[in-house]
């Protein structure tokens, strides 16, 4: 186990463009312990990271021998993190598969620039406006929804407060597993995590539960509390 986390600590990532969503991923991927290059051709966006991240740099992605010379070809992982400059988005996503790049992350603005993205071959396409937006509707939609992660193929763990009417009630008198499909992780009480080993537990008001299951089932699952 100590080497396999040793690996993932000394991972390369790069990462091009240091706006907002840029020098998030990049402080939060350096925080991480990991080897991290940011470049941007923003001088003060550079300045600005440069004692935070391992290396920061003035370069211009569309140049594939400015990649090059940066230390690009070295890295696990990269991210377009600019969206809002359509051709340098491109160029520098089909620039970073050019000098050997193993996995491209890119940030996408609309549904062409996704396309296209796609089309050269990136490895992840994200839009983090879309997928935010998406993210708070949800939990405004339903006022007992605290939280929730979606692990693909319409399956999701979700965390749900726990309402007054079901206070008092044992874990196991939830009708969650025998009538909605859904498998219990585990109560949230305060910093206190119950596992399955605690199903008999009474359940409090504002506990939070943790339920994996398919979106339609979740969804009953709330309209039912």
């Amino acid at each position: 186990m100590g080497t396999s986390l040793a690996k993932i600590k000394n991972r390369t990532f790069g990462v091009v463009g240091l706006g907002y969503f840029g020098s998030s991923v990049a402080k939060e991927l350096q925080r991480f312990g990991n080897h991290v290059i940011g470049i941007d051709i923003s001088e003060a966006r550079v300045a600005n990271l440069a004692e935070t991240l391992s290396q920061a740099m003035i370069v211009d992605a569309r140049d594939d021998a400015a990649l090059r010379d940066a230390g690009f070809g070295d890295c696990d992982t990269a991210v377009v993190a600019m969206g809002s400059d359509l051709e340098a988005s491109i160029l520098s996503a089909m620039n970073l598969k050019l000098v050997g790049v193993q996995t491209v992350w890119a940030k996408a603005t609309t549904k062409t620039h996704h396309r296209i993205l796609k089309k050269l071959g990136v490895d992840r396409i994200v839009h983090p406006e879309v997928e935010i937006g998406q993210h708070i509707a949800q939990i405004l939609h339903n006022p007992l929804l605290r939280d929730y992660v979606s692990l693909g193929n319409g399956y999701h763990v979700v965390n749900f407060r726990i309402p007054k009417s079901l206070e008092g009630r044992a874990l196991t008198q939830l009708p969650h597993g025998t009538a909605y499909n859904l498998r219990c992780i585990g109560v949230m009480r305060g910093t206190e995590f119950i596992g399955q080993d605690g199903a008999d537990c009474t359940l409090q008001c504002d506990d939070l539960l943790l339920l994996l299951g398919q979106r339609n089932d979740l969804q009953s699952f709330a309209a039912s509390l």
